[in-house]
């Protein structure tokens, strides 16, 4: 079932192409899509998931930025913020077009889509298979967006050209209302992210508390994200805040 399912995404995000070639950004996020869904198979592996709940968080990761190449088409951005909550924009799109029709868990599948990029999850009202596809989705994505911060910063000129994160303050010491967030193991209020060290702060704090699965902090440890959040920090301010919190994610993972 999932070949057939990757058959109709695929041929859905060709109609993207012009002469063949998807645009730079659309590519990336096929190749985020890729990623994701390898590391949700191995979350789910390393979880030990049954086949049936494997079965649909593998769909999930397939389908949960299905919205992402009609927003840059129709908006030029992926910022949900200039445009439209991207997550419900796939979730819809993917059942407007029934490419889940006959599949026992399509409303698990569903939701785990809808569901990926919020803040917090309603697991009191989640089953257990839609639960764990939400949660272990939301890891892998949150482990190949590690990687993209990290080709971002080897790809731009970021020390001059602060366009390469959305104009943020570069060489800025982060904002107290972060630190404290992270300390406390709370959600950011992405409001208080005014430069790029709150920015790589965000994700320091998904390895205090927004890493649900012993595999997925595994991982992140193998590929070594905290060290290098850890170098890239320093290299940004010397706040004495700043190796509190990374003592808090080593500590956590």
């Amino acid at each position: 079932m999932f070949a057939e399912l990757e058959g109709k995404y695929s041929s859905y995000v060709d109609t993207f192409r012009v002469e063949g070639t998807l645009p730079e950004m659309m590519e990336l996020k096929l190749l985020h899509t890729r990623n994701v869904v390898a590391l949700a198979r191995k979350i789910a592996k390393g979880e030990q998931f049954d086949e049936r709940t494997a079965r649909a968080l593998e769909a999930a990761a397939l389908l949960h930025d299905t919205g992402r190449y009609e927003q840059l088409k129709r908006f030029n951005t992926f910022r949900d913020a200039d445009s439209v909550d991207h997550a419900v924009f796939s979730h819809d799109i993917v059942k407007e077009k029934g490419w889940l029709d006959g599949w026992e868990d399509a409303s698990k599948i569903l939701t785990a889509v809808l569901v990926h990029n919020c803040r917090d999850i309603p697991a009191d009202e989640m089953d257990d298979i839609t639960l764990a596809c939400s949660k272990a989705l939301r890891d892998a994505d949150k482990l190949d967006i590690f990687n993209v911060l990290e080709d971002r910063l080897a790809n731009t000129d970021w020390r001059n050209d602060n366009r390469a994160f959305w104009n943020l303050k570069i060489f800025s010491p982060p904002s107290i209302e972060v630190v404290e967030a992270l300390m406390d193991s709370r959600a950011v209020d992405y409001q208080y992210i005014k430069c790029l060290a709150d920015f790589v702060l965000v994700q320091v704090g998904w390895m205090i508390s927004g890493l649900e699965y012993a595999t997925s902090r595994k991982i992140c440890l193998e590929r070594g994200h905290l060290e290098f959040r850890r170098r890239f920090l320093r290299e940004l301010t010397n706040e004495s805040a700043v190796e509190a919190v990374l003592r808090k994610a080593e500590e956590s993972l």
